[in-house]
């Protein structure tokens, strides 16, 4: 994110000296992207943040997928993943359980009730929507605030964990995470040359909220999972590390993790009914993130309010459905918690009815999160077990033929 922030204790130039209160030095890091000719930030450590006294495998959750064949649209009910109070017992990065991915991006889903260990992605980014519940998510870059409907961008490198919080309704911390192979960043249209959010944008940089302080945690010989790279795909090593990587006294740069509430988002809507790219939010290499809000709809005389018809000939479409109520699903069986998988290579749109009842409409009270992806999207362990074997005749009445 193109936007400088500073938290703590950096000297006045950087790459110079920066002392400690009895005369030693603290150990610059830069965390950068793209080989020093991209965003970076520099963070000051009390220790040395490159030292490690021991490295093992880690066993990472299930990982593997299958193809989406033969090609029909999905419905996974992702809340059957979870039953009863077994999530009391889960974390929010081991207990994930992949729903479904591709060689750019793969959905997770997970309900937590325990603190997380410390985690490092070192594949991608991660954007983790909170549908319900509350956390504080601790980084190296100080403390998050998680409620009910942010987003949570987790910079790839940063060491972080989940810690869920008692939000006073009993809900427990439902997270939808999506993890890039990549960054995840606003769409470069909402962005001038200089990376400030235009004003034609849905949001701008009031609504980002980064930490505010510093986060500094002692400790010897500490556990940290990582996420990384392998010669047959996505693999883990168990790091030990001597101190405590919570140990920045001051970082300053455009490169840290943030939250953005989607309530903050503010639609953009016309005459008649506007294409998914208005509701976009952020984007990846090969996918983009899109949200759909509560807001006013098509105000032409003889509009049609829900989405025609399409086919995505170059994307699959994964919508999770996250609140209120969306009308051009009605009567499929998706409700609150659910994900539509609407492949490339099949046309769909509202269910039938759909598109009569919405005429006259005014205004919707629906949210969901939407990834639409640029590779066909596979199965993981979870979208397999979470999956309702009758959407794809929902819109015919009929089932297969015998």
């Amino acid at each position: 994110m193109a936007y400088y922030r500073r938290s703590g204790e950096v000297p006045p130039k950087r790459h110079t000296q920066h002392r400690t209160p009895d005369g030693g030095l603290y150990y610059e890091e830069l965390m950068g992207e793209e080989g020093f000719s991209s965003n970076s930030s520099l963070l000051y450590h009390r220790g040395i943040p490159s030292a490690i006294v021991d490295a093992t495998p880690w066993e990472l959750p299930n990982v593997d997928t299958t193809a989406n064949h033969p090609l029909v649209p999905r419905h996974l009910k992702l809340h059957g993943l979870f039953p009863g109070e077994d999530w009391k017992a889960v974390d929010a990065v081991t207990g994930r359980r992949l729903v479904l991915g591709n060689a750019d991006v793969r959905i997770s889903y997970v309900v937590a009730g325990e603190a997380s260990p410390l985690y490092r992605n070192a594949i991608g980014d991660e954007c983790v929507y909170v549908e319900s519940g509350a956390a504080t998510v601790e980084t190296v870059f100080g403390a998050l605030d998680a409620r009910p409907g942010d987003y949570v961008l987790l910079p790839r490198g940063a060491t972080h964990r989940w810690v869920p919080v008692d939000p006073g309704d009993g809900a427990p911390l439902r997270l939808y995470v999506i993890e890039a192979n990549s960054h995840i960043d606003p769409p470069k249209r909402y962005l001038s040359r200089f990376g400030q959010l235009l004003e034609n944008a849905p949001y701008c940089e009031r609504d980002l909220h980064g930490p505010a302080e510093p986060l500094l945690v002692d400790g010897t010989d500490v556990e940290v999972l990582v996420k990384h790279r392998g010669s047959r795909g996505i693999t883990g090593t168990r790091y030990v590390v001597p101190t405590h990587p919570f140990d920045v006294v001051g970082w300053d740069g455009c490169m840290y993790p943030y939250t953005f509430n989607v309530a903050d988002f503010e639609p953009i809507t016309g005459r008649v009914h506007q294409p998914p790219p208005v509701h976009q939010v952020f984007e990846g290499d090969g996918f983009v993130v899109c949200n759909f809000v509560p807001r006013k709809v098509d105000y032409h005389p003889l509009s049609i309010p829900v989405p025609y018809y399409h086919s995505n000939v170059d994307s699959d479409e994964v919508m999770f459905y996250c609140g209120g109520s969306y009308e051009a699903r009605k009567g499929s069986g998706i409700g609150q918690g659910s994900i539509s998988l609407h492949p490339g290579g099949h046309s769909h749109g509202p269910q039938p009815g759909a598109y009569e009842r919405s005429i006259g409409v005014q205004e919707v009270d629906e949210l969901a999160v939407m990834v639409d992806t640029f590779r066909p999207m596979e199965l993981g362990e979870g979208g397999r077990a979470a999956e309702d074997p009758g959407y794809a005749w929902t819109w015919s009445g009929r089932g297969p033929a015998s």
